[in-house]
């Protein structure tokens, strides 16, 4: 892998253990995915109490969800039950509060006759974002998937017709409707699907590893389930289905079920590295 990096060599854990250095590339803020380096025969990294698969040649990828800790915790595994444990610190922000109205407020506070329709979408989120892959199409890289104003920043807490809801998992994309859509990057849809409560029409592309893009609020779909997808290709067009006051796309990452700001895909491959040192779980 053809990394434009700088590194920085810092040591986040006394130790005098003899365990290979680890190369992490990335921000270690809230929000951000990072990609990891090993040249020793680490087997899976285990970060918040999640596991994540080693590529053959030492990669993995992990990213710091919205309310993540100031401080993180990671754990290489190696054969025979050895391990190597590192501690991160993390940038922590006060997250800015963004108030949309005008919205159906049958969207907003459902009644029961949305249970059925609301439990078909989450059910199909969860399976999509659960899933893991053993590809590595995210190696390849990310563009943005659409141009348009930001009018919805990852991580905002959003107050929708005064009623305080769950803080926003994506960035929001302003843009025409019918502007095409392209697939940020290369993988597979995982799920194609049609009328959501909330997401409208919406395209979710795995990449491998566990790292999925989410594209929602589409006027409509050009891809299917299962399908291949190349990076740039024409996925769906821009609308305002579900729960949307306008014509916009809703882009969202996720890694092992955790979300993280889609933008920070967009250099993947030109992070800035540092070398961090561990300690050895038997001391």
């Amino acid at each position: 892998m053809n990394y434009k990096a700088i590194c920085l060599t810092i040591s986040l854990l006394a130790t005098t253990a003899p365990a290979t250095a680890l190369e992490l590339c990335g921000d270690f803020n809230q929000g951000e995915i990072i990609i990891g380096k090993t040249e020793d025969e680490a087997s899976t990294v285990t970060f918040n109490q999640k596991q994540y698969p080693i590529t053959e040649d030492g990669y993995f990828i992990l990213a710091f969800g919205r309310d993540q800790n100031a401080e993180a915790e990671l754990q290489l595994s190696y054969p025979g039950d050895a391990s190597v444990f590192y501690k991160l610190p993390v940038k922590t922000y006060q997250w800015d509060i963004q108030r949309i109205n005008g919205v159906s407020q049958q969207k907003v506070t459902p009644d029961s006759s949305h249970d059925a329709e609301i439990a078909r979408e989450q059910k199909d989120v969860r399976r999509s974002l659960t899933n893991l892959q053993p590809s590595d199409d995210w190696r390849q890289g990310f563009i943005l998937p659409v141009d348009g104003r930001i009018s919805g920043e990852f991580g905002n807490q959003r107050i929708f017709n005064g009623i305080p809801k769950s803080p926003h998992s994506g960035t929001d994309i302003a843009a025409p409707e019918g502007t095409p859509v392209k697939a940020s990057g290369s993988g597979k849809v995982i799920l194609s699907g049609k009328n959501y409560f909330y997401t409208g029409n919406m395209v979710i592309i795995d990449h491998g590893q566990g790292l999925q893009t989410i594209y929602a609020h589409l006027k409509e779909a050009k891809v299917k389930t299962g399908q291949t997808v190349k990076q740039g290709q024409i996925i769906g067009l821009v609308g305002h289905t579900g729960r949307a006051t306008g014509p916009h796309l809703h882009w969202g990452a996720s890694l092992n079920n955790v979300r993280f700001r889609p933008h920070s895909l967009l250099n993947l491959n030109q992070k800035v590295c540092r070398k961090v040192s561990g300690r050895d779980m038997a001391e």
